[in-house]
């Protein structure tokens, strides 16, 4: 069970986490060792999967975001994951879901032509329904 320190230190790690653990400990009120080993454990207990940073898709030329509501035709659903896993630099993430579609894939592509050969590539494996982000 996570106390009240623990989420102050999960919110100031979601927030940045480049900090020292001094700076840390100096917001959560511990020193840093403090700080250190009950991040420490947080990580041993899998509380904290991981670290990671937020790129600018735009800034890297992708300029197009879309949601792809995916319905595969058939309760076999591996030439469409084979598909997928051929288009790294495209899918964000592919999550299996319930309701309208069987997956939903967050992609980002540097223009809409790109965008359309995708489509038109999923379309020989899958059925979908396209959203395009307007604004974040």
């Amino acid at each position: 069970m996570l106390d009240h320190t623990d989420r102050q230190i999960l919110e100031e790690l979601s927030k940045n986490s480049r900090m020292t653990m001094k700076e840390l400990g100096e917001k959560v009120h511990l020193t840093g060792p403090a700080a250190s080993a009950r991040v420490a454990k947080l990580e041993d207990s899998g509380v904290i999967e991981g670290y990671t940073i937020n790129v600018n898709q735009v800034k890297l030329g992708y300029i197009v975001h879309a949601f792809i509501t995916v319905m595969t035709e058939s309760i076999f659903h591996q030439p469409y994951l084979s598909f997928v896993d051929t288009q790294e630099q495209h899918v964000i993430h592919n999550y299996k879901i319930s309701g309208d579609g069987c997956y939903l894939l967050e992609c980002r592509f540097p223009s809409n032509e790109v965008m359309n050969q995708f489509l038109e590539e999923l379309n020989k494996h899958a059925n979908y329904k396209l959203s395009i982000v307007i604004d974040k």
